[in-house]
């Protein structure tokens, strides 16, 4: 086949094929009657194979070596190519990331985007001054977007700077949401711990949702801390939690507190009452009674007075007599 007929059949433009000649990747040998080079079946082949490894990602050189030099690792060269496409798609990820960022902040002129890019690097910042600055501003009148915002609390390690952005989000409605319901399942306890301070601060139902899922987290102290936010929300949904941590003694204090706050429930103190094989158990639930209201608890404390343990039977008379 002559260079027309290999450029219209294979795709590849001849001028491109001139280049492949001229650098001795594909140099057809055959000449036509008229002095034309002319492609063999081989010629065609070893396009195609030019133009498979090209797709790869290989240079030219490295093209030609592959295919005429037999000592050339092909694995060695896979991986690389490999890993720098995965850094390429990582550089391109945060810029889009951080362009959509900016985009969200809808801008009105250039000045606009330059003041949304410096907020946004004042959060990456390794002063904690800025950062915290950052995070006062962003409420204001060129706001940082609200999951910027939700990562940066994420990763924020100063005290003082991961209140600010709890603040901030605070103002933002449920709009950082989904960064923080991921942010409950890391496996790095403390960026949990971050998440589920920051959800409690987000007065939203989509954050009353989220606080409801983390009743059922493998994390306890994610449990807990979901449970008390709920109950002072007036959920129900945290009484099971609230109970196991009164029987833990684990918050046992502002457990029992947040369960007074939903109010008297037979069932709740009947839940409460349940497996009190251990003395010291026995003395949390009779303090945590103190802490219902209604005749429900009334009745459980005067069952306590009757108990085999001193300390607790006092503690039983005491908050009765202390009602009367």
């Amino acid at each position: 086949m002559l260079i027309g007929e290999v450029a219209r059949r294979s795709g590849v433009s001849a001028r491109m094929l001139r280049h492949y000649d001229r650098l001795g990747l594909v140099q057809p040998n055959s000449r036509s009657s008229t002095g034309y080079r002319e492609y063999s079946p081989e010629d065609v082949r070893r396009l195609f194979h030019v133009e498979s490894l090209r797709s790869l990602g290989l240079s030219l050189h490295d093209v030609g070596r592959a295919l005429d030099d037999p000592s050339f690792a092909a694995s060695g060269l896979v991986d690389e190519l490999a890993a720098r496409v995965e850094e390429r798609i990582a550089r391109d990820s945060e810029l889009l990331t951080r362009l959509r960022r900016v985009g969200s902040a809808r801008p009105d002129d250039w000045d606009d985007v330059l003041g949304t890019v410096a907020m946004l690097g004042d959060l990456d910042s390794v002063s904690a001054g800025k950062r915290q600055s950052a995070a006062l501003a962003s409420v204001g009148d060129r706001p940082i977007p609200a999951e910027a915002l939700a990562e940066a609390v994420l990763r924020e390690p100063a005290t003082n700077v991961a209140g600010a952005l709890r603040w901030a989000l605070a103002q933002s409605g449920g709009h950082a949401i989904a960064p923080l319901r991921s942010g409950l399942h890391s496996p790095d306890p403390d960026v949990r711990r971050r998440a589920v301070d920051t959800v409690v601060e987000i007065a939203h139902p989509d954050a009353t949702d989220v606080l409801r899922e983390a009743l059922v987290h493998d994390d306890a102290q994610i449990r807990r801390v979901a449970a008390l936010e709920l109950a002072a929300r007036g959920m129900t949904d945290a009484v099971p939690t609230l109970i196991e941590m009164v029987h833990d003694g684990s918050n046992d204090v502002d457990a029992a507190d947040a369960l007074g706050l939903l109010g008297s429930d037979s069932s709740t103190v009947a839940a409460l009452m349940d497996g009190l094989d251990d003395v010291a158990v026995r003395l949390r639930v009779t303090q945590a009674l103190a802490s219902i209201p209604g005749p429900a608890a009334v009745q459980a404390l005067q069952g306590l007075t009757q108990d085999a343990d001193r300390s607790v039977a006092l503690t039983a008379e005491y908050i009765l007599g202390r009602g009367e």
